[in-house]
């Protein structure tokens, strides 16, 4: 449906906010991003950054709009964790099938792109104005120095909410009566570190990998990067016994990395300097519900939906949320009542659903995959869905490697792992994993 060209703001340059901005302009609206922070593309990026894994979601949302093969230029193919246990060779365990692989995106390198490509297309973006406050009724927001200063109007017709977990615009609606509104910590944060390349710009690490190494309550991950580097990131507790607290000297902290990493013993010097001079970031999954107010407010990404990144699903999600309105906008045109209704209905569940399996990916990162039981079961579902691919598709190729709803990824796994609960109970199952009664148990349970 044709729609009337509307005057629209969106507040946030991030990922999100810049896709939705090329999305709008090439529908013909009038788009000014603003964001409190400085562009982006004249600073050093933060250390606070963990290293993007675009995967199908992502990628039908850039084909959309025709970006895919652009930013196809500045990733990196990954069809394999390469999993580094301690006293173990490292070894591999593939994705998906073959061709199935997830691209590793440095975020500042995404984001400066996304900004370019969005002034391209004819976006104003606003940098250094912070918005204090949000009319709601009126789509007025309110802009300034600081909360005490002189504040500037601006009028819109429509404004979205892109401005992540800690929104100022979705602030505003908490206080609208029977807004619900949730955030949970988790007592693990994280610290960016790098691997800088070899002397010739080659990757020190297999860089078609995602390279994890498994502690319990603690790991560490490294996504390689165009220019030869790695970005690596430490998962580990705020405190206790081996926590982010109890790393307070550089001794400490090179015995840490010596004790526990040591096939990156090279690497030590640069992850001890990088480890004392980046900040310790938390992580938190946000829900709210609605998204939206009347016709003239909606939240898209973060700032509807923030999870923990262990699924790799956070900017996929937020880029399915504008893929998803835009087929609202399709189907509805001009009523914007209803774009936004129907938006947040068949977006709610889904983000709730990636929420709960962000987490248990951690879960599974952190400690089971360097357990032999939990290996045995994903090494017998690989082998059964090879057998019967239509019968089995494993939840995390659901999630990564299909455009099929979250919520049903998080039923079905649910179902398959009640089914492997079953199955791991057979006795000797080590000898007969791949055997015609392990495959006849698990076809009779299905």
């Amino acid at each position: 449906m044709k729609q009337t060209s509307k005057n629209i703001a969106i507040i946030g340059s991030g990922l999100v906010g810049s896709l939705l901005a090329i999305y709008l302009k090439k529908m013909g609206h009038t788009i000014t991003v603003f964001d409190r922070r400085p562009d982006i593309r004249n600073i050093k990026f933060s250390g606070r950054s963990i290293n993007l894994a675009m995967s199908n979601r992502g990628w039908q949302s850039l084909a959309e709009v025709g970006i895919e093969e652009e930013i196809k230029k500045i990733a990196i193919p990954l069809d394999k964790r390469a999993m580094h246990v301690i006293d173990k060779p490292i070894y591999f365990q593939k994705y998906g099938k073959e061709g199935e692989a997830i691209w590793s995106i440095s975020r500042g390198v995404l984001n400066k792109k996304m900004i370019n490509l969005a002034e391209e297309a004819g976006v104003e973006f606003r940098f250094n104005e912070k918005v204090w406050d949000v009319d709601l009724p009126e789509a007025t927001l309110y802009t300034g120095e600081t909360e005490k200063d002189e504040w500037k109007e601006y009028n819109y017709d429509i404004i979205f909410g892109c401005d992540g977990a800690f929104s100022r615009v979705r602030h505003k609606m908490q206080r609208r009566s029977r807004f619900d509104y949730s955030q949970d910590f988790i007592d693990v944060g994280y610290k960016e570190l790098s691997i800088p390349a070899n002397e010739d710009g080659t990757h020190k690490l297999d860089k078609n990998s995602f390279h994890i190494w498994p502690r319990g309550k603690f790991m560490l991950i490294a996504m390689p990067n165009i220019d030869g580097s790695f970005t690596c990131t430490l998962f580990m507790p705020f405190e206790g016994e081996v926590s982010f607290d109890s790393l307070k000297t550089k001794g400490q902290a090179k015995s840490f990395f010596k004790t526990y990493f040591p096939n990156v013993r090279k690497e030590i010097e640069n992850l001890t300097e990088d480890f004392f001079k980046n900040p310790t970031s938390a992580m938190v999954t946000m829900k709210c519900y609605p998204w939206t107010y009347w016709d003239k407010v909606a939240l898209v990404g973060d700032s509807a939906h923030a999870i923990v990144p262990f699924y790799g699903q956070g900017m996929n999600a937020g880029f399915e949320d504008i893929f998803i309105l835009k087929q609202k906008i399709n189907k509805y045109g001009d009523d914007w009542e209803a774009v936004f209704n129907e938006y947040q209905e068949e977006r709610k569940p889904n983000a709730d659903a990636i929420a709960e399996l962000s987490y248990r990916n951690f879960v599974e990162m952190s400690s089971k995959t360097a357990d032999p039981k939990f290996l045995l079961q994903k090494k017998i579902e690989k082998h059964f869905a090879g057998l019967h691919p239509d019968k089995w598709i494993p939840a995390y190729s659901r999630v990564t490697f299909s455009n099929r709803s979250y919520s049903e990824a998080l039923a079905l796994g649910d179902e398959q792992e009640k089914v492997m609960q079953e199955v791991m109970q057979i006795p000797n199952i080590e000898e007969k994993w791949d055997s015609k009664e392990v495959e006849n148990k698990i076809l009779g349970l299905l």
